[in-house]
Parts: C-alpha cells; sequence; structure tokens
C-alpha cells in the first residue's frame, strides 16, 4: 500500500499569551514580510514584535488567550485523510510558518513516516509570495535538512477550485438570504491586504482573490448582486491594495444597506476573522448605521471544501513530482504576474 504525505502549509498562530511576541518576532524576521538584510531585519523584527505584542495580545484575549488556528487545521487534515483512504495509507502533517507545529518539525515527521510521495498543499487558495511562496522556501531548507527524498508535487494554489468555490457560496448564499430581511443586501468579498509594491512586482495574489470572487458570484447565481471585493488587516505605513474592508463598511452605512461580509481568502477561523471582522468591524458597522451586518464563516471543513482539497492531492499524487500544466495544474495568471511559481511551467 502507498504511502503519501501530504504537507498543509498554513500561518500558524500563538498558543498562549508568552507565545504571542515570539510568534510576532518569527512573522516580522520572514524576508518576505521585511526586505532587509540581517542583522538590520532581526532588529527592526525584534523591535516591532515588542511593541506590538501588547495590543495583540489583548486582541488574541477575545478569542481565550489563543488562535485557534492549529485546531482547525487539525480538523482538516483529519477530513482530507479521510476524504483520500483510497490512495493508500494517506497522513496530513501541519507545517505551520510561523508557530509550532514549525516547518522544521513537520519536515521531521514526514522522515519519520517515509512516504512514498509527498504532495504540498498550502491552506492558502490564493498564492502569494508572503504566504504560500514564504512556506514553500521553508518546506525546501527544511527537506533538504532531513534528506527527504520521496517524489515531491506542490500545489501552489486553488483560487476556483470548484469544491471551495461551492462551499464559499453554499455559506454566502444562507446569510445573503437572511440579510435580504433588511433590504437588498452588498455582499463585501473581504480577503487579507497586501501593500501595493508586492503586487506591482508581480505578486499574483489581487489577481488570484479576484477570481474566487468571480467564481463565487457566478456560482451563486443571484441577479444584479450587489458585490465588492475588498482588503482588511493592513498595517505600517505603506500603501495597500483596495479599496479597504473598513471603507466599504463606512459607505454601506451611507447607503443603508444590509452587509455580508465573506471571508474569502482565509480557510479557519482566526483573529482577523473572529476578532477584526466579528468584533471591531461588527462595530464599526453599528457606528456607521449600517442596517444588518452577518459575516460568512470560513470554510473550514466543509464537505465541498475537503472534497476540492481532496481533488487537488489526487491530482499531484498521480502527476510528475513537481507543479506545473502536465501535473494538472495550468497557470491561472496573467503574464504580469512574474511572480506567479508556474511561470516557468
Amino acid at each position: 500500500m502507498p504511502k503519501v504525505a501530504v504537507v498543509l502549509f498554513n500561518l500558524g498562530g500563538p498558543d498562549s499569551p508568552e507565545a504571542v511576541e515570539p510568534f510576532l518576532f518569527n512573522l516580522f524576521s520572514d524576508p518576505a514580510i521585511i526586505g532587509l538584510p540581517n542583522p538590520l531585519r532581526w532588529l527592526v523584527a525584534k523591535l516591532i514584535s515588542r511593541r506590538r505584542a501588547p495590543h495583540a495580545r489583548e486582541i488574541y484575549a477575545q478569542i481565550g488567550g489563543a488562535s485557534p488556528l492549529l485546531a482547525n487545521t487539525q480538523a482538516q487534515a483529519r477530513a482530507l485523510e479521510s476524504a483520500l483512504g483510497d490512495l493508500g495509507e494517506v497522513r496530513c502533517f501541519s507545517a505551520m510558518r510561523y508557530w509550532h507545529p514549525l516547518t522544521e518539525g513537520a519536515a521531521a515527521a514526514v522522515k519519520t513516516f517515509e512516504p512514498d510521495r509527498i504532495v504540498l498543499l498550502p491552506l492558502y487558495p490564493q498564492f502569494s509570495t508572503t504566504t504560500t511562496g514564504s512556506s514553500k522556501k521553508a518546506w525546501d531548507k527544511a527537506a533538504r535538512a532531513h534528506g527527504l527524498a520521496a517524489p515531491t508535487s506542490f500545489a501552489c494554489c486553488y483560487p476556483v477550485e470548484d469544491g471551495f468555490v461551492a462551499a464559499l457560496a453554499d455559506l454566502t448564499a444562507k446569510y445573503h438570504a437572511e440579510a435580504a430581511a433588511h433590504g437588498r443586501p452588498r455582499v463585501l468579498f473581504s480577503a487579507h491586504g497586501l501593500p501595493k509594491k508586492v503586487v506591482a512586482a508581480g505578486d499574483p495574489y489581487q489577481v488570484q482573490v479576484e477570481r474566487t470572487a468571480a467564481a463565487v458570484v457566478a456560482k451563486l447565481g443571484i441577479p444584479d448582486l450587489d458585490h465588492v471585493v475588498c482588503y482588511q488587516s493592513r498595517v505600517g505605513p505603506l500603501e495597500w491594495i483596495g479599496p479597504y474592508t473598513e471603507d466599504e463598511i463606512a459607505r454601506a452605512g451611507a447607503d443603508k444597506v444590509p452587509l455580508v461580509v465573506v471571508p474569502l481568502a482565509f480557510v479557519s477561523e482566526h483573529s482577523e476573522t473572529l476578532v477584526e471582522l466579528d468584533i471591531e468591524y461588527r462595530e464599526k458597522a453599528v457606528e456607521d448605521g449600517v442596517p444588518h451586518y452577518a459575516r460568512v464563516p470560513t470554510v473550514s471543513t466543509h464537505p465541498a471544501f475537503i472534497g476540492g482539497l481532496a481533488r487537488v492531492v489526487r491530482a499531484f499524487a498521480s502527476g510528475p513530482a513537481r507543479a506545473g500544466a502536465d501535473a494538472g495544474q495550468p497557470r491561472l495568471c496573467p503574464a504580469t504576474c512574474g511572480k506567479c511559481p508556474l511561470a516557468a511551467a
């Protein structure tokens, strides 16, 4: 019976108040986040993480003092293993980028498993150099260190995968129907933002986010759906891609329309959904006079989403051991997206 290791890339999150500052340091010391040379990057990461830690601890205190991201990822892993039982002995491993279980530990666990095939599966549906790209670099380094020689495939992205889109549409339809009792709803497809300079340098994230939103709108089939793609969670002095979610909330208040907020780039609940969307933005909606505010849950372990992930894994577990069109993944991004990992495929 073949042994298949599925490595789930994700951000990670602090598992206690004490872990918040080291988690932030790991985040800001990543060259994909702050592109300064060391030791300057180390010093900047130390300064930012120390300064931001007290506020971040207050944020996590609102959801029990820790991130639920790992527990959600583990639930997705178990569901995916069950869906892939026909492939042989399938085991999913969580490789978190900034907190435990870190990529290094995941590579060690995969080595012990001794798989015949490895599939790298990001839990970021849309590719960005700052998320999936960073996780892939960390994995490659850890895999070399542990001598992992099994054929390995990299599923870089799946922004319009049928199951992912179907799960988002299913969840959105329910909340849209409820919001319709308060007027004609406006749907905000809210994704984590990026600095404009990252996108201008060829990062495909924004293009892929917009493709996800378009696919969900098509799947919903609601005539003349009022919808906007917007971006949240910006930090620092740089200009970020927009429009900003908080500005769209203010506009909805001025227009007196109910809102349905869809986190279309997050597949698990964490601080950006449970605090930023559920608490901070909800409070803003009330202040701005929005007549109804509803936040759609993340796809999490929705059966359609897990089925979609299973299809992605199947395509790579049976194809050539690399990313590319011949591995079941044609390039989705326009030529302007030079940082697309399939650019040379």
